[in-house]
């Protein structure tokens, strides 16, 4: 049976800026009512991300009665380092054997994020397998801020319709900044996994100095995935080159990380204007908003 508007309504929470400001919003009923937020954990986010999502859902969520769904695929860092099990490639960068650079292609967000999601979205709908019935669908609340309004994007699924609440309020990042510090939540994280090959200069940096155990275990990473993923080599298809998580295609520890791009000066340009963010650095990552065409960090893209 078709309905004229949405079963229920969801956040994508990606723990980052946005969502939990959308978050935050709903809670205060500025926004109308969530049924529930769902958040997509490869197993290989930051510290910071899993701590500030603990405060969220007991501080925010719990007392405004919005469930916190947590759903996963799986731990991103283990599956590419087992090699019996499959795995969907994340977007490292590849010195081929001419010498020339490309990218693995990108199916890590689809796997790990957007899959797990439209899974919860199903179930919560009633209809965890089979054909969801046309006109039965959710409002899903994307963050995305009037300074990347080129990231609003369709679900492209019938039953998850996206809904980008903060491009209707006219907000930008820096109102979202300045309106968790009025709340006490000035320390929101980004949310990206800890050996995401997109990471800017400044977030290598950030970990390198401030997170050593996490930069610890991206270095470790790094050296671990030079053949590639473990299950192509296991199965006998190798990967024709060396695989790396900066595009220098260096080991990590020795890439030129304190190298400030063309990118990140802009980046800082723009944050002179506002104390409230100085050095801020590029964006985290959330299912629905990758960072693979940002121009720090995009490359040309070559097949597994």
């Amino acid at each position: 049976m078709s309905v004229a508007g949405p079963r229920l309504r969801l956040l994508s929470l990606g723990a980052g800026v946005q969502s939990t400001t959308l978050l935050l919003l709903e809670a205060e009923g500025r926004l109308p009512g969530l049924d529930g937020a769902v958040f997509s954990d490869t197993g290989w986010e930051p510290a910071t991300v899993y701590a500030h999502l603990g405060r969220l859902e007991q501080q925010v969520a719990v007392p405004a009665g919005i469930p916190v769904y947590r759903v996963s695929a799986g731990n991103i860092r283990t599956d590419a380092l087992d090699p019996a099990h499959r795995f969907a490639s994340m977007p490292l960068f590849v010195k081929n054997l001419d010498g020339s650079v490309g990218m693995i292609r990108r199916q890590c967000t689809d796997e790990y994020k957007l899959k797990p999601i439209k899974r919860q979205v199903r179930t919560l709908l009633g209809y965890p397998t089979g054909r969801v019935p046309r006109g039965v669908f959710a409002e899903q609340w994307v963050g995305i801020s009037r300074d990347e309004f080129t990231r609003a994007k369709d679900s492209g699924i019938g039953y998850a319709r996206n809904r980008h609440p903060l491009l209707e309020l006219d907000w930008s990042r820096t109102d979202c900044l300045r309106y968790l510090a009025k709340r006490g939540w000035q320390t929101t994280p980004k949310s990206a996994c800890i050996g995401c090959p997109f990471h800017s200069n400044a977030q290598w940096r950030q970990m390198r100095d401030h997170q050593p155990a996490e930069w610890a275990a991206a270095v470790a990473f790094d050296h671990a995935i030079r053949a590639g993923a473990a299950r192509g080599n296991a199965t006998g298809s190798p990967l024709l080159g060396e695989a790396y998580l900066h595009r220098s295609c260096v080991p990590l520890e020795q890439a030129p990380i304190d190298t400030v791009t063309a990118h990140e000066w802009r980046e800082r340009q723009g944050s002179l204007l506002d104390l409230l963010e100085p050095d801020d650095g590029p964006r985290g990552c959330s299912p629905w908003t990758c960072r693979s065409s940002d121009p720090d960090t995009a490359g040309p893209e070559v097949a597994a």
